[in-house]
């Protein structure tokens, strides 16, 4: 690394931080005033919805945007150098183009490697603030999610392995219990054993969950035969905090995390995981997006036109809708229909990351 490398490498890390800290201010300033209301319903004073949603808030717009403001970053300040004839010099003192990008490939490394730890550990333990916040305060107060979630709510039916499905109706996550429950065990595709009861609830002292009036059903070659308990103790592979519906689970849940519930889920047979897989597989792909569209952003603002940095920043704003748009038909393919999670996550990347090698080939250098 030369004077020349760590000059490059300064104006990227510089211009790259002040966008990020001008847009987030203007993210804070559009956001406070949409959600002015709800945080005067709230009746918390400003440090404590600073501490409990903004502080949580920042990040997920930080993750969220961080690749194209790197290749905004990366466009605006090499465009300048090039309508300052810096690029020329450089390469007409002997310097090859493939060594002038060295130092955007050290910075996108650098900048990708923050952004791989932020997305496997920090980013999802400030969403969980946000989403806590968002959970407890925003979404009681909005009819249409109200609306969606319907007068059943806190009904579940879930595939605890692979021939056992249950059902409760109306759980209450603070006493751990609920109205109704059903157990069905299937076996070539018939049933075989039937449970119900009319409350069920979790025993914390035998780690193990307690039926009131339960009716248990067992059908084999010599016929149903048919049992009623009063009380009866049961032990199945669910947990009382895995019963809630939560939105924000795949945003809150570190990677490690992440990578484990949904090897669980998997066991137990559930399907309608493709979400959860997707977020897997971009906060790798991400990062790795970072460093592709640093050195996009040098190819696309290296040669010196005529519109100067004004065209340049056009053309990476299209570039930058297109890798949105594409990356979010990807996701809706995964989540809707049977397009695979990993290429889904990845497809974007492979596309570019082509489109980059087409125009690198075409730059003049």
């Amino acid at each position: 690394m030369g004077k020349i490398d760590w000059y490059i490498l300064k104006k990227f890390i510089v211009t790259f931080f002040f966008c990020m800290v001008m847009f987030m201010v203007v993210a804070v300033a559009v956001d406070s005033s949409e959600k002015t209301d709800d945080f005067v319903k709230t009746g918390l004073s400003t440090g404590q919805i600073i501490r409990q949603y903004y502080f949580g808030f920042v990040p997920f717009i930080w993750g969220l945007l961080f690749p194209l403001f790197v290749f905004i970053a990366c466009i605006f300040f090499t465009s300048k150098m090039a309508t300052r004839s810096e690029i020329i010099a450089i390469l007409a003192s002997g310097t090859s183009y493939r060594r002038l990008l060295r130092p955007y490939l050290v910075g996108g490394l650098f900048l990708g490697t923050i952004l791989w730890f932020g997305t496997r550990y920090l980013i999802p333990r400030a969403n969980g603030l946000r989403s806590a916040f968002q959970a407890n305060y925003i979404d009681k107060n909005d009819p249409a999610k109200n609306q969606q979630q319907g007068s059943c709510y806190n009904c579940f039916y879930q595939r605890v392995d692979s021939n056992t499905y249950v059902g409760m109706k109306n759980y209450d996550t603070v006493s751990k219990s609920a109205n109704k429950f059903f157990m069905e065990v299937v076996k070539d595709n018939k049933i075989v054993y039937n449970l119900r009861a009319n409350t069920i609830k979790w025993d914390s002292d035998r780690r193990r969950w307690k039926l009131l009036d339960a009716v248990e059903r067992k059908v084999d070659s010599m016929g149903e035969r048919t049992k009623t308990f009063k009380e009866l103790g049961l032990r199945m592979r669910l947990k009382p905090d895995e019963l809630r519906k939560d939105e924000y689970l795949k945003d809150r849940l570190t990677t490690p995390e992440l990578v484990a519930y949904i090897r669980e889920e998997q066991l137990r047979g559930r399907e309608g995981l493709s979400a959860l897989q997707v977020e897997r597989y971009r906060r790798t792909a991400t990062p790795y997006a970072v460093v592709m569209l640093a050195l996009l952003g040098v190819i696309i603002a290296s040669r010196k036109t005529r519109g100067g940095s004004g065209l340049h920043l056009a053309i990476g704003i299209i570039v930058a809708v297109l890798f949105i748009v594409s990356d979010r038909f990807s996701t809706v393919f995964a989540t809707k229909s049977n397009f695979p999670p990993l290429l889904a996550a990845w497809l974007p990347n492979i596309v570019f990351t082509l489109v980059a090698w087409y125009m690198y080939r075409r730059t003049p250098k």
